[in-house]
Parts: C-alpha cells; sequence; structure tokens
C-alpha cells in the first residue's frame, strides 16, 4: 500500500511568551482535522513541542497535495483565531501571508513529507525542534546514515553498506531551491564540508543506494528568507525511516545524546545545547534551550499504532542534565563571540541600527602613531 506521511507544523500562539499552546488552541485545531478525517485522511496526530503545534496525517494523496496542505493552513487560521481571543502571545505568527495559494511551503509552516509503499512493519521516527533552525538536524543524520563509530548497520548489514545519498539544499540561496545530492561514502568529505555550515546547507532528503528508498524528509524553510525580516525561529521538523534497509531507531537516536551546539535560542540570535525532551515540554530557559521531541510510530494499511515517546526513557535524563550545564555555561558568556550568532545571522534589527549609528563616528587616524584623527 502506498502512504504519505505529511507533517506540518507551526507557532499560531502561546501561553506566558514563547513557551506553549494552550489546550483551547490545540483543540481548536484538533476539531478542524477531525472533521476533515473522513474524506482526506487516514489517520493523523497531533502534538506540541515548546509553542509550536504539529499535525501529522497518513493519507494516499501524495506529497504537496493541495487539499491536505490547505486543510492544514486552514486548521492553523483556526487555531490562530483562538489564539487571539484568549490573548496568547504571537497569534498566527507563522502564517506569513492571508490566502492559501496551493502548498503551505513558502508560506509560513514548516513541512516534511514522505511517500513510500509500506513494508509489511513500517515503524518511523517523527521529530519536533522549537527555537533553533533546520541545520539543527545536520549533526544527528550525519551520524545516524554516515558515520560506522555510530551506526553499526554501516558495517553490519548488506543493505547499509552500500550507504546513502544525501540531498542538501542552499538555505541561503532565495531565488529558488538550490539542491546538491552527494553519495556516501564517497562523498564523505564533501558531506562534512557542507553540513559544518548550519546555517546555510541543511539536509533535506536521504536515500537508500540499496534500492533508492527515502528513508529522510526534513524541513528546510528558513522564515526571514521568505518574510524578510524576524518573525521567528524556522522550528523544523523531520521524519525518518528506520529498521531494515535504514539505520536502527536506536541508532538514529543515539547522537541527540550529543546534545550539540545549535543557532536560536532567544530572540533566534543565539547558540545553545540542543535538548532532547519529553513531547508536550515547553520552553523555559532563556526562551529555550533549544528542545528536540521524539514520537515512535507504526503505519499500517494508512493507520498509526499509538505512539511512544522515544525520550522519556530514563537515559535521556542524564543527557538533559548534561545539556542544562551546557547551556549555562555558554549563557554566562552573554553577547561575547560564539554564544551569540554573526552579525548576517542576528534575526533582530536592533544591533544593526547601532553599528550603522557608530559607524558614522569611527575616524581614520591621519598617519600611523599620529594622535591627529581624520574624519572620512
Amino acid at each position: 500500500m502506498k502512504t504519505t506521511l505529511s507533517i506540518i507544523k507551526a507557532d499560531v500562539g502561546s501561553i506566558g511568551g514563547h513557551v506553549a499552546p494552550s489546550k483551547k488552541l490545540l483543540g481548536t485545531i484538533r476539531e478542524h482535522v477531525e472533521d476533515a478525517m473522513t474524506s482526506l485522511l487516514s489517520d493523523y496526530y497531533i502534538t506540541s513541542t515548546g509553542d509550536d503545534i504539529a499535525i501529522l496525517m497518513a493519507h494516499d494523496k501524495g506529497p504537496g497535495h493541495v487539499d491536505v496542505h490547505r486543510m492544514a493552513w486552514e486548521a492553523f487560521k483556526d487555531g490562530a483565531l483562538t489564539a487571539k481571543a484568549q490573548g496568547l502571545y504571537g497569534a498566527g505568527q507563522d502564517l506569513l501571508v492571508d490566502a492559501f495559494s496551493g502548498n503551505v511551503k513558502g508560506m509560513g509552516p514548516a513541512v516534511a513529507e514522505l511517500e513510500f509503499d509500506e513494508r509489511p512493519n513500517e515503524p518511523f521516527l517523527m521529530f519536533m525542534a522549537d527555537k533553533t533552525e533546520p541545520g539543527a538536524y545536520n549533526l544527528p543524520l550525519y551520524m545516524a546514515f554516515a558515520d560506522p563509530m555510530n551506526t553499526a548497520g554501516l558495517l553490519l548489514s548488506p543493505e547499509l553498506t552500500k550507504g546513502f545519498r544525501f540531498r542538501i539544499m542552499d538555505v541561503g540561496y532565495t531565488e529558488g531551491d538550490r539542491v546538491i545530492d552527494l553519495e556516501l561514502p564517497e562523498d564523505l568529505y564533501n558531506l562534512a564540508a557542507l553540513l559544518r555550515d548550519n546555517d546555510r546547507y541543511v539536509v533535506e532528503a536521504i536515500f537508500a543506494r540499496h534500492d533508492g528508498e527515502q528513508a529522510v524528509a526534513a524541513s528546510t524553510t528558513r522564515l526571514h528568507n521568505i518574510a524578510g525580516r524576524y518573525t521567528g525561529k524556522d522550528d523544523p521538523v523531520l521524519l525518518v525511516r528506520t529498521q531494515k534497509n535504514f539505520p536502527a531507531s536506536g541508532e538514529v537516536l543515539a547522537p541527540y545524546s550529543v546534545a550539540p551546539f545549535v543557532n536560536g535560542y532567544m530572540r533566534g540570535s543565539h547558540v545553545g545545547p540542543f535538548m532532547p525532551v519529553v513531547s508536550g515540554t515547553g520552553c523555559s530557559y532563556f526562551d529555550g534551550p533549544p528542545i528536540v521531541s521524539c514520537l515512535g510510530f507504526c503505519v499500517h494499511n494508512g493507520r498509526f499504532t499509538e505512539p511512544v515517546d522515544m525520550f522519556a526513557h530514563p537515559f535521556w535524563d542524564t543527557v538533559r542534565d548534561r545539556a542544562a550545564t551546557k547551556a549555562m555555561e555558554i549563557r554566562r558568556q552573554g553577547f561575547s563571540g560564539a554564544a551569540m550568532l554573526p552579525f548576517s545571522e542576528l534575526e533582530y534589527g536592533g544591533i544593526t541600527n547601532l553599528l550603522e549609528k557608530l559607524d558614522r563616528r569611527f575616524k581614520v587616524r591621519a598617519e600611523k602613531g599620529a594622535n591627529e584623527l581624520v574624519g572620512v
């Protein structure tokens, strides 16, 4: 059976600042999707991480289907009305245009979609991140699909040893979708050269070279490329099929124990550890730290099992403690150096205005060692 998984996520309002959506807001979106269930979807699941709400859907319409995307868009629009009625912060924040235009990609919400013929057992993982950008998944995906130090299957499984094809998007290019395909393991160093730059090059998809099947779909839209101004961090979503011809679920999850430093945090302008959290966790410390949740499902005949919260295991408590320590240590550095993003990535214009004013006050010395300054 051919099945499409679509996850569409947006921030349309939050309690107490950039913290978490209200129960009434979640209920409004759930009611809208439920009404559309019988005519459009075979199944759905709604959850939140931080102040973002995600709609996971199973259907047979294929990626980018206008009716599926329109339904999700209208659900978030209804949710934004509820958020405004409740006086929630940032009501409708991620809905960057007024009218639906056929596909929510490029309209504000984050989107990731996979289409495949269901295997007899079809496990997959759904990741949601908040207070960070799409490149936050770069290192975990590299480790899971390219590094045998993490993924033993790359050495032990006859299918996995054939490697994977990574599709990378240049998210700094705004004239269209600029992508490159790299074949692993041959292109390993080339992949590393790109993925070190999380704010420029982002994993969009991964395919198994054994049979061409797609294993990974990630959202790659950068909100400030759409709006031309700060509207909130990109807060990406990710779908990963696991087991058999793909890495095992545990191999996909293991890299998150690193809690790597990623961009985001307060005002999308700082660096912090990527903390794995239980689904439904809100944000707190310095509007963060950057967080990621993961739910595991199986899908069969287009219907989901109940989810398993993959980061609820006691093991991850130790990782969270270490991530909290990393968060406090880098925040002690305040605005200095690596703790704050470079000017090219800052999403608030205040510091730009300050620098423009200060630039006019700079002077160039007339000659080396002279005391007199000459204006330019």
